[in-house]
């Protein structure tokens, strides 16, 4: 009886570590919202690193997060590094690419609880007298995420922060 347990125990490990294996070996996250806003002054509250302490969704999780900045205030070079609680973990973000009003591009680094090397890319796109902003985030997907996306849906898990990040430009921008 329970050398079948251990064997059927077993079996479905194997087939578990098999299937995790087949995930894709890339993964991306993307959100957009429409902001009535003109994309340069959008642009300035990505583009300038200072400026995300009021909208982003990760500062809410850590109010005595630490932080610095190096480089340039905003623009190509300028970076910002973070060390938190458990749920911001630490690591870094330089922006890499910055067309103005058009798109900025961050190599985003994690240290800490996960290791992780990711690009993450804001595109705002003009519509009328509003702005169609996307944020994305993209990045190797390494055994053990693969592993982990079988139990908790990443998508969902930073698609939520990033809808939280947009909503809350949102309201900065419009009003309540």
């Amino acid at each position: 009886m329970f050398k079948t347990i251990g064997i059927i125990l077993v079996v479905a490990i194997a087939a578990l570590l098999i299937y995790a294996s087949t995930r894709p070996d890339r993964f991306q996250v993307q959100r957009s919202a429409t902001i009535k806003a003109p994309p340069e002054k959008l642009f300035a509250q990505i583009d300038t690193l200072g400026a995300w302490q009021k909208w982003s969704p990760y500062e809410k999780y850590d109010a005595a997060m630490k932080r610095s900045y190096e480089g340039p205030a905003s623009g190509k070079g300028a970076a910002y590094a973070w060390d938190g609680n458990s749920k911001v973990g630490a690591g870094r973000m330089e922006i890499i690419e910055s067309v103005p009003s058009s798109k900025v591009v961050f190599k985003l680094d994690f240290l800490r609880p996960f290791e992780g090397h990711n690009t993450a890319t804001f595109t705002l796109v003009p519509v009328g007298d509003s702005t169609t902003l996307t944020w994305a985030m993209d990045g190797p997907a390494p055994y053990i995420s693969k592993l982990m996306g079988i139990f908790f849906d990443m998508d969902e898990m930073i698609g939520k922060d990033f809808a939280d990040g947009l909503a809350n430009l949102k309201t900065q921008n419009e009003g309540a």
